[in-house]
Order: C-alpha cells, then structure tokens, then sequence
C-alpha cells in the first residue's frame, strides 16, 4: 500500500472537524478524519474525486 500524505481540506474549520485529503499517488485518493488519523479512511479512483468535486461545487450533493 503506498504511503499517503496528508493535508488538511481548505474547507475544514477552526473547531477540527476536518477531513485531510491525500493525492500525492497517481491511483488513489485517501480521505481521512482528522480527529482520527489511524482510524479507517476512504479510497477513491481519482476520476471519481472529479466526479465528487464537481457536484459539490454545482451545488448537487
């Protein structure tokens, strides 16, 4: 499994509920919860992360 660098959403705020979002490898995206960084995390094509993003900011999730 690669090693997955961390940083912290440009949207998270001050009272750390944040989400760290790593896209440092070519194939996978990892999301994370801050508040518990050796707890589970979440896995995702990059292409669905685009997918993901783009609603979001359209206003669609």
């Amino acid at each position: 499994m690669p090693e997955f660098k961390y940083r912290k959403s440009s949207y998270s705020n001050e009272k750390a509920e944040c989400v760290e979002v790593a896209t440092n490898t070519p194939t996978t995206i990892a999301i994370r919860d801050s508040k518990h960084p050796t707890g589970p995390s979440l896995h995702l094509h990059p292409t669905t992360w685009t997918v993901f993003q783009t609603a979001l900011f359209k206003g669609q999730l």
